[in-house]
């Protein structure tokens, strides 16, 4: 009887522990809810006729800010796996970095 109690008790403590932390689908909300914010500003300035970089700016940094929180979900699923995965990673993720970075460049 008492072993069941104690186990009760330390699993609600570890579910109100769990809650409490940065886990990683808290941190992603945060990070879609600023993106967000990123985009809605950069939308206004657009509306607004300010200057067209800083409207691209202010996406490039919204789209990086998502492709750093997605490229470490990526390699967590690729890190167990064989080294063409880990390649094909490598690639996509320049990829997708010169692809941010390029166009603001050239404005």
């Amino acid at each position: 009887m008492a072993t069941k109690k104690s186990s009760s008790t330390k699993s609600s403590q570890t579910k109100s522990s769990r809650s409490s932390k940065w886990g990683l689908n808290k941190i992603s909300m945060y990070v879609l809810v600023a993106v967000a914010l990123l985009y809605v500003v950069s939308l206004l300035l657009a509306c607004f006729d300010v200057n067209l970089v800083v409207v691209s700016a202010l996406q490039g940094v919204a789209a990086a800010v998502m492709v750093i929180i997605v490229s470490i979900l990526a390699w967590r699923y690729v890190k167990p796996k064989q080294a063409v995965w880990k390649v094909l990673y490598v690639i996509c993720l320049l990829l997708v970095i010169v692809g941010i970075i390029v166009p603001l460049v050239l404005q």
